[in-house]
């Protein structure tokens, strides 16, 4: 195997969105700031209702898919397709917003910690006009992969280790995506396939870890170089982190807000659409 290391650090920055809620953006930060075909990664997490209760009431997309997971707490998404998810810890909602969707994610508490993750995922041109879709994943649906030394929620795509090859609860989709939530106890260590071509992420949220031979920065996106493998070491007081790989699109990026297609013109088109109200229309 052909190990990969860490190749650029995307800080993680405390900002907020939604009606207030605060959080911790590391791609997506910056205008630009992509890792194709990752648009974005926020991590929030807090205990103060003041910082999250305001949630996210309805707001549009259109062009690329969202994945939230959920790790403390409560939400409920509602959208203009009828969908209604009750998203719980260890839960996932993954909407693909194709053509248009309109939705809200809500807190379902009025005190006590929500915490979780949201990623965007670019889709390629010819799926941006496909239509929307919801899935909501109960934690039990996730599977646990173990291993000697830790374990794996595997949410999107295939896991080789040892012998055998586990599969994601999500699969079949847009550019394969890897989604993996990695927890090593304290010194464990693991070695995780991942496609030559993918471009790949790691995103430690607890503890302490290191990858070939560099320290993993604390809630930033470790952006990845080259390679077919991540070697992962836990430090004493173990590790939890997410590990991102997908195929990339090599397509050109324009972005406004929630809509995300790959021209100015198109752009012009979902934001006339959505105020004349045709952005959900079924083409």
């Amino acid at each position: 195997m052909n190990p990969r290391h860490i190749a650029r650090v995307v800080t993680g920055i405390e900002t907020s969105d939604g009606a207030g809620v605060r959080l911790r953006r590391s791609i997506g930060s910056q205008r630009g700031l992509y890792h194709d075909p990752f648009l974005m990664l926020d991590e929030f997490g807090t205990d103060k209702p003041e910082e999250y209760i305001a949630g996210f009431p309805p707001h549009p997309h259109r062009g690329f898919e969202t994945v939230t997971y959920m790790l403390e707490g409560h939400m409920l998404h509602e959208d203009h397709m009828g969908n209604r998810g009750e998203l719980g810890p260890g839960g996932v909602q993954w909407m693909t917003a194709g053509r248009g969707v309109i939705h809200s994610e809500m807190p379902q508490q009025q005190e006590g910690r929500l915490r979780g993750f949201q990623l965007w995922i670019n889709l390629p041109a010819a799926e941006k006009m496909k239509p929307a879709a919801y899935r909501d994943i109960p934690a039990a649906e996730i599977p646990l992969v173990r291993f000697e030394g830790g374990q794996v929620r595997l949410v999107a795509g295939r896991l080789a280790l040892g012998s055998s090859t586990h599969e994601g609860a999500v699969h079949g989709i847009s550019r394969e995506p890897l989604f993996a939530d990695v927890h090593l106890e304290a010194g464990g260590v693991v070695t995780i396939p991942v496609d030559a071509g993918a471009s790949a992420l790691v995103y430690l949220y607890e503890g302490s870890a290191r990858l070939g031979g560099d320290d993993v920065p604390p809630r930033s996106a470790a952006l990845l170089g080259a390679g077919d493998s991540v070697t992962l070491h836990a430090g004493a007081s173990g590790a939890r982190m997410l590990l991102l790989a997908a195929q990339p699109l090599n397509e050109a990026v324009v972005q406004y807000g929630p809509f995300v297609m790959n021209t100015r013109e198109e752009i012009e088109q979902a934001l006339a659409d959505y105020r004349s109200g045709r952005l959900t229309e079924t083409a």
